[in-house]
């Protein structure tokens, strides 16, 4: 076996045990019906209800582990209407609780937005430059720099 071969097994190997391990502990923490229940409802027709936030957090992959599990949360900052002939959301999103200034943030950050834009009604995922404020200065560049999202 080729040694790229053998890193991409590996890689490949520890992303599904990592993945099993997010899966276990979301469900720990969930009712499987309710969160079913958010996944499979228009996120249009929960604009500005209780359960917008929670609709959005059941649409998360393996990141909500992370937001879960660390005392963390989102927020919606804004939103508005995405462009193009469909109607789509365009949101900017705040980290809430124990996420905010965490090392990890970045990484969270990426994982928010990757897993709500596979969702069609969302267009684009965004975060509030406010959340720039509570990293230090080596955080702050470092996710500028590196960090694949944008702040508004």
């Amino acid at each position: 076996m080729e040694e790229d071969d053998l890193v991409a097994t590996y890689a490949a190997e520890a992303k599904a045990a990592m993945s099993a391990e997010a899966a276990k502990r979301i469900a720990e923490t969930v009712d499987p019906e309710v969160e079913k229940r958010l996944r499979e409802t228009s996120l249009l027709s929960l604009l500005h209800t209780p359960d917008m936030v929670p609709a959005l957090l059941s649409r998360l992959g393996d990141v909500r582990a992370a937001l879960d599990g660390h005392g963390g949360g989102i927020a919606v900052s804004r939103l508005d209407w995405g462009e193009g002939a469909q109607e789509t959301l365009d949101l900017v999103l705040d980290l809430t609780g124990a996420c905010l200034s965490c090392g990890a943030a970045p990484g969270t950050l990426e994982g928010v937005k990757t897993d709500l834009e596979a969702d069609a009604e969302v267009q684009r995922v965004r975060f509030d430059k406010a959340l720039l404020d509570t990293f230090d200065e080596l955080g702050r560049e470092f996710i500028l720099a590196h960090g694949a999202v944008e702040f508004v």
